[in-house]
């Protein structure tokens, strides 16, 4: 029942135009983000059948995402101006909504749905309406409007009409830079680990000025920064915990916030803060044992590079972002820093800060108590334990992904890959629900179970840390006792494998008196009398009197990848992704025996090939059809060309297995002085060289006098 690791990063694409063009923009990504990937393309404008086929390369696809990317246009199967294409393309766009909905139960990756532009003058409003409508909401759908899309990478020109007509490539490759870029931004974060806190410095971070030594009154929230706290509330609406790092006294900043009501954010926003003189990776790790979360779970924000490279070295688990030194880069940079991305919002997150808030007020409460036994009783505990329902699926997926210290297997798993379980003979899931008289903490519980041989297997049992300690944990199995029972089962069995981070599930699982335990494949499992465990509650004997406190290291192992600042720096536009992908694939190193090439026109097509073929072009007899070329890359060829040289070339001037660099040289020289072919161009500078230096300016005085 667990995922296959094993499986490459796959980015399956179905699309209703040629989508092919994306593959090397892809694959620039995946050095970058040192994650290998891989795409694979369904059959040209397949869409349902990708959808609905048991052998398509979705249903196949066992990690990663699936990608459908729709021209409403295309829907329609009509030419734009017939009469029947708006009800056609609304009757199709129908019929692809049940397609998804009827699949996405089947598929076990995420599936990401975007909507792209249609030509001009298309008369689709009516089928992009009903698609956003039936899939935007859809549990394990990812939907993407092209109207969200250009906002965030803007694109110059979208559509290639010329391009589209040859090959049914409709947009230019700065649009395929930014529909890349989409796609692998949204793959990121599905598939990265969330983080949870963001812990922000003060002093020209989130005000203009040093408020102990300008004044409290002093200080300035510039537009920059106003959107900076204006980001930060926004991600504090998305579930992030917000605290504070800043060297300062204490009472300079509060009367700063006092002094400014205009701040967007206030003091009481933030979940925790260390506000001292104490060296911020110190001050990171005491904030991460005061939340009981990881250091990993942290991004500290920092104007200051000196900061954010100690908190690096001391703290590299964390992610340290130094913002830019021009304030007026901030709102771009903050857009495209991924590691703030959200790949769904629930209910639980919009409450997290109030939910901390409560689990801290347990926390205090149960150190004061003088007897651990009645302050538990009095709590009036209700744990509801209900079937997983369609509405909760974001939730529940979003507990694995982000619970580790109570998680028995720290098994990850995404909306489509529970929606998928939960479709498998036997399999069942549950989620449960807490509240105590501290208030209600929702969805913090997670059981997948199924029934083999004579025992209830318990797959993966999690709870949020926020409701540890309280005897939810005890229930929960209990509840599972009683469901063995009444299927006939007398067993249930809890395998459970170690991690750094989750010694709490191990604790709970051995403190129970009546199980039996053995090592398994470097884990343990144990197993339970369903007679004796139906009647399991908590007792100081438990030992678990109160919720855990990790203690958190400085150094712990980094993420794989940490480079978003530079992401947000540098490779926020199409434009900028589109000449770092061809800048590094026509970056050749080590190529012996390279030549100088016959002229200027020569060494510029040597770069377009090689970074469209991405391998070295060493002289002018390099053949485009020998070197890997094909039909798709010769229409990308002809995009170059007229981008580079501003000619437009022939289908047949590329179309051509004799096809070098050498003799594309002649004809896109030739073009640019007019000349109707290359054997033309070659007479014409032949006649040229046999001219005398008089009558090169006797023709050049004719050609002025007759331009003027």
């Amino acid at each position: 029942m667990t995922p296959q690791s094993s499986h490459p990063f796959r980015i399956a694409i179905a699309a209703s135009f040629t989508a092919e063009p994306l593959e090397s923009l892809l694959q620039f990504w995946a050095r970058r983000l040192a994650t290998p990937y891989e795409p694979v393309f369904a059959p040209y404008n397949q869409i349902v059948q990708t959808l609905l086929d048991p052998g398509s390369v979705f249903a196949a696809n066992r990690r990663g995402v699936n990608v459908i990317l729709l021209r409403a246009s295309d829907l329609a199967q009509l030419s734009p101006g017939d009469p029947a294409a708006p009800a056609a393309a609304a009757a199709n766009a129908r019929q692809l909504a049940d397609a998804v909905r009827a699949a996405l139960p089947r598929l076990t990756v995420p599936l990401l749905f975007v909507l792209c532009p249609s030509g001009e003058g298309a008369p689709v409003e009516e089928a992009e309406s009903l698609l956003g409508g039936a899939l935007a909401a859809l549990p394990a759908l990812h939907f993407f409007h092209y109207s969200a899309l250009l906002a965030l990478y803007p694109v110059n020109q979208v559509h290639d009409a010329r391009a589209a007509e040859i090959a049914r490539i409709p947009y230019t490759e700065e649009m395929y830079a930014a529909l890349a870029a989409v796609i692998v931004r949204r793959a990121h974060t599905l598939a990265m680990p969330p983080y949870k806190v963001v812990a922000v410095d003060l002093d020209n971070t989130l005000w203009r000025g040093i408020c102990g030594e300008d004044g409290s009154k002093g200080v300035v929230l510039d537009p920059p920064r106003r959107r900076l706290q204006e980001f930060l509330l926004q991600q504090r609406e998305a579930g992030m915990l917000l605290a504070i790092a800043s060297k300062n006294n204490f009472s300079d900043v509060v009367e700063t916030f006092n002094a400014h009501p205009e701040f967007p954010l206030r003091l009481e926003h933030f979940a925790a803060w260390r506000i001292d003189w104490n060296p911020k990776p110190v001050n990171l790790a005491s904030l991460a044992a005061e939340l009981n979360l990881g250091l990993d779970s942290f991004i500290f924000l920092d104007d200051n590079p000196k900061e954010c490279a100690e908190v690096s070295s001391a703290a590299p688990e964390a992610l340290s972002i130094a913002l830019p030194p021009d304030p007026e880069e901030l709102p771009e940079f903050l857009k495209h820093l991924w590691a703030f991305d959200h790949p769904s919002v629930t209910e639980e997150d919009r409450r997290r800060s109030e939910l901390m808030a409560q689990s801290l007020e347990f926390s205090r409460a149960a150190q004061s108590a003088s007897s651990l036994e009645e302050f538990i009783a009095s709590l009036n505990l209700r744990v509801d334990v209900q079937p997983l329902a369609a509405e909760r699926l974001p939730r529940a997926a979003q507990l694995t992904q982000r619970t580790n210290q109570f998680n028995t297997t720290t098994i990850r798993r995404t909306e489509a890959e529970l929606a998928a379980l939960e479709q498998t003979p036997g399999v069942r899931i549950f989620t449960a629900e807490v509240s105590d008289r501290f208030g209600e903490y929702g969805l913090t519980g997670l059981v997948i179970v199924y029934t083999r041989l004579n025992e209830l297997y318990v797959d993966s049992l999690l709870l949020s840390c926020r409701v540890l300690g309280r005897g939810v944990e005890h229930r929960i199995l209990a509840r599972l006792a009683e469901l063995a029972l009444d299927e006939g089962v007398y067993t249930v069995t809890v395998p459970f494998t170690p991690t750094a981070r989750n010694t709490p599930a191990r604790a709970f699982l051995e403190s129970i008196p009546f199980g039996q335990s053995h090592e398994d494949n470097g884990g343990l499992v144990f197993r339970f009398p369903a007679v004796e465990l139906q009647t399991l509650r908590w007792s100081p004997a438990s030992g678990l009197t109160a919720a855990p406190q990790e203690a958190v290291p400085l150094r712990a192992a980094a993420r794989t990848f940490t480079g978003y600042a530079e992401i947000a720096r540098s490779l926020r536009t199409p434009a900028q992704i589109l000449a770092a992908a061809r800048r590094e694939a026509a970056e050749v190193e080590g190529a012996p025996g390279a030549q100088a090439f016959a002229s200027e026109t020569e060494e510029k097509l040597a770069r377009i090939w090689a970074g469209i073929l991405q391998k070295p072009i060493l002289n002018s007899d390099a053949n485009f059809f020998d070197l890997g070329g094909h039909s798709l890359l010769a229409v990308l060829l002809l995009m170059r060309v007229k981008e580079e040289f501003g000619v437009e070339l022939a289908v047949d001037d590329v179309y051509s297995g004799s096809l070098t660099l050498g003799s594309l040289a002649a004809v896109i020289d030739a073009r640019r002085l007019g000349a109707a072919d290359p054997e033309e161009y070659e007479a014409l500078l032949a006649e040229i060289g046999n001219l005398s230096d008089e009558e090169v300016r006797a023709l050049l005085e004719r050609e002025t006098q007759q331009e003027e």
